[in-house]
């Protein structure tokens, strides 16, 4: 190194080995979360080498829970901070997606395994879905899809129509929700349509009203709520014949939750109506949780506590945040195994309490407290980005300041 390089390994040594110290880690400890030797991170912390890897700057940045300008004294952004294990999957995914009608044969044999062992399958795509793996979940999905399609083409009578459903659960909502929620909404739609073709051979009212519910989201998503809404009031209407059904309760519980949701998004509807008829939605929702209870029903979470996040998530979105705020008192999301869903509660509140004033560091918090419940979701949100872009121009405390530093440049924001 030459002598300026030698000046600057020591000023970026002595960052990390004080940034450490605030962290409260031993040398092995973060050597450890940052996938680096000990004696690498000595040398590092000494002054002895120049840190100047991207990848060793982004696993310290990242142990540390900082941006990488912490470390280096100027920006840095990494070459594609949008690229992860999920993104990466989804060429695959896209393919089997086209290449899958329950018409056609399949290009494979069926699986040997048992009915049994493919729904503890799609039991486990869904609990990444909730988890918020993403990238685990769309690693698995295509072969996951091809075995479930596969076996039906191979099964007959009651054994094919338990593959159906389970093709239909696989598809909703491991599926759908993960890829709307990864900003692949056109793929989105063409599972939402191979789980309809599923469906159809069911012929099973609740399971219908499913895909309904499915279709909303994704016309949702892709900027139309006025047909969002149609289509989840044309689904409610559908059910609410055939509420003897087993969890048809708990699916018109969510309908009524989505059916509200649409609301928020549609501009065109005075703000009075709006703010109406949400609360219309949300007490039906409301009633139809008091007798369901919480419930799994379809790989969901409908009951009272998802009932209580939802109000957090609407105020915020009528521009209600004082009344989100007053909803977020006494929530606890933790009451749904669904890491998701917990840092959407978390992170709605940080958008309401973005606009109140003096709330700023309270907001970044919750923003910091969803990362570290489902950092995929948080990274994935526009809204969050918005609001962290916002915050990293208001004068906060150093330590909330560094910290919403170091989640922008996970989310790929640069300053």
């Amino acid at each position: 190194m030459d002598e300026r390089q030698q000046e600057l390994a020591k000023l970026i040594g002595t960052r990390v080995r004080t940034l450490r110290g605030r962290r409260g880690l031993t040398l092995r400890e973060l050597a450890g979360l940052a996938g680096v030797s000990n004696s690498y991170l000595s040398m590092i912390e000494g002054g002895k080498r120049l840190l100047k890897d991207a990848s060793y700057i982004s696993a310290l940045a990242d142990a540390l829970k900082v941006a990488p300008v912490e470390l280096l004294g100027q920006p840095f952004l990494p070459a594609d901070p949008h690229a992860t294990e999920a993104h990466a999957a989804i060429p695959a995914l896209r393919l089997t997606l086209m290449g899958m009608t329950l018409g056609s044969p399949p290009d494979r044999r069926p699986p040997t395994e048992p009915v049994t062992r493919l729904a503890a399958r799609v039991r486990r795509a869904n609990r990444l879905y909730h988890s918020a793996e993403y990238g685990a979940l769309a690693v698995r999905l295509p072969e996951l899809l091809a075995d479930l399609q596969a076996a039906a083409a191979a099964s007959e009578g009651r054994t094919r129509l338990r593959v159906l459903r389970l093709l239909a659960d696989a598809y909703h909502p491991a599926c759908t929700l993960m890829l709307k929620s990864l900003g692949y909404t056109d793929l989105a739609f063409i599972a939402v349509t191979r789980a309809s073709e599923a469906i159809a051979e069911l012929e099973d009212p609740v399971y219908t009203a499913l895909s309904g519910f499915f279709a909303t989201h994704v016309l949702m998503a892709a900027g139309s709520p006025q047909q969002a809404l149609s289509k989840a009031t044309a689904t409610v209407n559908l059910l609410e014949r055939h509420l003897d059904l087993p969890n048809a309760e708990a699916l018109l519980g969510e309908l009524h939750l989505i059916s509200a949701t649409t609301i928020t998004k549609d501009p065109s509807r005075p703000a009075g109506d709006r703010t109406s008829d949400v609360r219309s939605h949300l007490a039906e929702a409301a009633r139809l949780a008091d007798r369901t209870g919480e419930t799994r029903a379809f790989h969901l979470n409908f009951g009272a506590t998802n009932v209580s996040i939802h109000r957090v998530s609407l105020n915020t979105d009528l521009g209600h945040h004082g009344d989100a705020v007053t909803a977020g008192t006494d929530v606890h999301p933790e009451i749904i195994n669904a890491p998701g869903r917990q840092a959407a509660y978390h992170s709605d509140l940080g958008r309401a309490l973005v606009h109140v004033r003096g709330q700023e560091s309270a907001a970044a918090e919750r923003f910091l407290r969803a990362e570290l419940i489902a950092p995929q979701r948080v990274h994935a949100d526009a809204l969050i980005g918005d609001s962290v872009s916002y915050l990293l121009g208001k004068r906060l405390p150093s330590h909330v300041q560094r910290d919403l530093a170091g989640l922008a440049h996970r989310m790929g924001i640069s300053r």
